[in-house]
């Protein structure tokens, strides 16, 4: 079977990189893998074994057509069976178009909620974004032959909106390492109790909302402090929204950092406020950091994680739910402790559970070459 995957991750290029090393694993259980996707200038074609890289060079505006033609023209000449696109958005639509006047089936993979009522009410901008986006995928997932989702959460959402429309999804989370990092200890600072968020600095991950709930619970605890890693478009937003909440002095931003796991493993608590999560792979390296969590009911939660049982959960976009929760963590040191140790076992007992990864994709894959 050969397959072709439209990818948007151009990380796939660097031989070092953790999806590189991930889709090597893909490739060892196929005939032969294709990626295809855009890439910095310096990239180039290259080719691991049965693993083909084919990187595209092209502005923003005009990727999807670029995308779209280079796939077409690598079906054509390497027989592709089946064309797998990263998301049901511009990659779907270019691997739809791809496929036309071939043989080749459509493989859509799903990693974002986008049915979430807050996928298209998070800022304007991201709004109409998201909206032509959700029109997009109404568009691509009806025509695929095989359908991958990375949660429950996303499997139910699409079934509702779709009903017989769409093949059934399967259901193959995100690879997540059972192998746990070193601490790494957070930098100097003055807390007594320490809050870590980890992940992009981007609208929909509301970290303003954390920033509320600190600020809700400031003058009562004045030793809570807070470490943001990550960087995304929201990160000069964010620093000013911290000096005019009054609280440059309890938030700390730590940037990109590639030890992020092991820094968890120094803070008393991890939390997260996003609109949305497709999986939520934060969440699970927490448990596995046996830190206490406080989060959003997103991605995975009430699924694999059960609230007040693995992990303290509350609604998006409600900071007051949060800052209770964040009370609750400082006060109960009982709690800090079951919760935690539950939820790695919980994390460990999902992980276990999901089998080789390698063989699920492909065993999907085949599904859908195989489906009528």
């Amino acid at each position: 079977m050969k397959v072709l995957f439209i990818s948007n991750d151009p990380n796939i290029f660097d031989a070092a990189s953790a999806v590189r090393m991930r889709m090597r694993t893909y490739a060892a259980a196929l005939r032969e893998l294709h990626i295809l996707s855009h890439a910095n200038r310096d990239a180039h074609e290259e080719k691991e074994e049965n693993l083909f890289l084919h990187p595209v060079h092209t502005s923003k505006l005009f990727r999807t057509r670029a995308l779209s033609a280079r796939a077409h023209a690598l079906v054509l000449e390497n027989a592709i069976d089946i064309v797998s696109a990263q998301d049901p958005f511009e990659h779907g639509l270019a691997a739809l178009r791809a496929i036309r006047g071939t043989p080749a089936k459509l493989h859509v993979q799903v990693h974002t909620d986008f049915l979430s009522p807050w996928f298209v009410n998070c800022g304007v901008r991201m709004s109409l974004l998201n909206r032509y986006r959700r029109r997009l995928a109404d568009r691509v997932l009806p025509a695929a032959a095989g359908i991958r989702v990375v949660s429950q959460r996303i499997k139910d959402s699409l079934i509702a909106r779709y009903h017989l429309r769409i093949p059934k999804p399967s259901v193959i989370p995100i690879a997540v390492s059972g192998t746990l990092p070193s601490p790494v200890p957070l930098p100097a600072h003055s807390f007594t109790f320490t809050l870590i968020a980890v992940g992009r600095l981007e609208p929909e991950k509301r970290v303003e909302d954390i920033f509320i709930a600190l600020k809700h619970i400031a003058k009562q605890y004045s030793m809570v402090g807070l470490f943001v890693v990550g960087e995304g478009r929201s990160g000069a937003r964010l620093k000013q929204t911290a000096h005019s909440l009054g609280l440059a002095d309890r938030i700390i931003f730590l940037g990109d950092r590639s030890d992020a796991w092991g820094l968890m493993r120094s803070a008393q608590a991890f939390i997260q406020a996003s609109a949305y999560e497709g999986y939520g792979r934060t969440l699970v390296e927490a448990a596995l950091a046996r830190v206490p969590i406080i989060t959003t009911d997103v991605g995975i939660v009430g699924d694999v994680f059960k609230s007040y049982e693995d992990v303290l959960s509350s609604p998006v976009g409600d900071p007051m739910a949060l800052a209770r929760n964040i009370t609750k963590c400082i006060e109960d040191a009982m709690m800090r402790y079951k919760l935690p140790m539950h939820a790695e076992t919980v994390a460990r007992a999902h992980l276990a559970s999901q089998g080789n990864f390698a063989e699920r994709i492909r065993d999907d894959l085949m599904r859908t070459f195989q489906s009528v």
